[in-house]
C-alpha cells in the first residue's frame, strides 16, 4: 500500500481521511459499517518497524478494507481514539437503534441510558400489535419511546426519535389510537398504542412531536469520549512527508482477528484456492493465504 501525505480525523459517528495536498481526494468511513478494527506491525522502507491501523467495513453488501499508517513520530494516539471511539459507538446502539424485545426493564423501572432524562410515564396504554391487546406502560425520554408489558416486562419496544418516520393519531378496529412509524432501515414498522380517553391521547401525540422537534434539532447519539489531554493543532505536526511504500509483516505473533478478517473479506470469491496436501493434518486443504499459518486459522475459531 501507498501512503501519502494526509489528514485524518476522528468524530463520534465516523472516521474521516483526505489528502492534504489534494483535498477532493477524500474517504468518509461511518462506524455503522465498521465490522472489525485493529492494529498491525507493518514494516516501512522509509521508518523501519511501525503500526498500521486496519479497518474493515461493508457497505451495500461489498467489504471494503482501509489501511491507514501515521506519518507523525510518536502519536500514537489517533489509533487508540478510533477503537476507543469504535467501542463507544457499539455500546450506545439503543440510542440509534429500534429495539425489540431487550432488557429495557428492571423491577418495573426503565433502564436509563446515560445522558436520558423521562419526561413521562403513562400507565394503562394498550398496545395493539396483537388481535386483544396488550396493556402496559408508555415511558417518554428525550431520546426515545419505551413501551413494555405488564405481564411480561420482556415484551417491549424501544424507538428512537432519530428512527421515526411519522407519529399521528389514526381510526383503528380499537377506536382512536396512536401510530408511529419507524423509518425502513429501522425495519418499517407500523406501532399503534391506545391511551384513554382521547383527550389524554392527544396530550402525549403534542408532547411527542414537541420532543421529536428538540430532538431533532440537538440529536443525542450516545457517543461519549473524553479526549485526555489537549491534542495539538493538525499545523504544528503535518510537515511534508515523502510517499511511503509498506509491507505486511508476518510472523505467528499476528492476531488470529486479522485471519479472520482477511478471509471474510474474500467471502464472494468465485471459486476455491488450488488444494494441497497437509503433512500436519494428513489431508488435501486449500492452499493457505501468504502470511498466514495452519495454527493462527485454528485460532479463529476461538473468536
Amino acid at each position: 500500500a501507498v501512503v501519502s501525505t494526509q489528514s485524518t480525523g476522528v468524530t463520534n459517528l465516523r472516521i474521516i481521511w483526505h489528502s492534504t495536498t489534494l483535498p477532493r481526494i477524500n474517504l468518509s468511513v461511518g462506524f455503522s459499517t465498521v465490522i472489525n478494527i485493529s492494529t498491525r506491525g507493518v514494516e516501512s522502507k522509509l521508518r523501519g518497524n511501525t503500526e498500521a491501523l486496519y479497518i474493515l467495513t461493508r457497505c451495500n453488501n461489498t467489504r471494503f478494507e482501509f489501511i491507514f499508517t501515521n506519518l507523525v513520530p510518536d502519536t500514537p494516539r489517533l489509533f487508540t481514539s478510533v477503537l476507543a471511539v469504535q467501542r463507544a459507538y457499539e455500546t450506545s446502539k439503543l440510542y440509534r437503534d429500534l429495539k425489540l424485545r431487550g432488557a429495557l426493564i428492571a423491577n418495573k423501572t426503565l433502564r436509563l441510558l446515560p445522558l436520558e432524562e423521562v419526561y413521562d410515564k403513562i400507565n394503562g396504554v394498550w398496545n395493539l400489535s396483537s388481535d386483544q391487546g396488550n396493556l402496559g406502560t408508555f415511558y417518554i425520554t428525550n431520546v426515545r419511546l419505551v413501551w413494555h408489558a405488564e405481564i411480561n416486562e420482556s415484551f417491549n419496544v424501544s424507538i428512537p426519535y432519530i428512527q421515526m418516520r411519522a407519529v399521528k393519531i389514526r381510526d383503528s378496529k380499537f377506536g382512536t389510537a396512536l401510530v408511529v412509524e419507524s423509518l425502513r432501515n429501522a425495519g418499517g414498522y407500523v406501532l399503534g398504542f391506545r391511551i384513554d380517553p382521547v383527550e389524554r391521547l392527544q396530550e402525549v401525540m403534542k408532547e411527542i412531536q414537541s420532543l421529536y422537534r428538540v430532538y431533532s434539532a440537538n440529536p443525542i447519539f450516545g457517543v461519549q469520549y473524553k479526549v485526555e489531554d489537549k491534542m495539538e493543532p493538525i499545523e504544528q505536526v503535518t510537515g511534508s512527508y515523502e510517499e511511503d511504500d509498506i509491507e505486511i509483516t508476518g510472523g505467528d505473533s499476528q492476531p488470529s482477528s486479522d485471519a479472520f478478517a482477511a478471509y471474510y473479506a474474500d467471502g464472494n470469491k468465485a471459486e476455491d484456492g488450488e488444494p494441497v496436501f497437509c503433512e500436519k493434518l494428513g489431508l488435501a486443504i486449500e492452499s493457505i493465504k501468504e502470511g498466514f499459518t495452519l495454527e493462527s486459522l485454528w485460532e479463529v475459531t476461538g473468536i
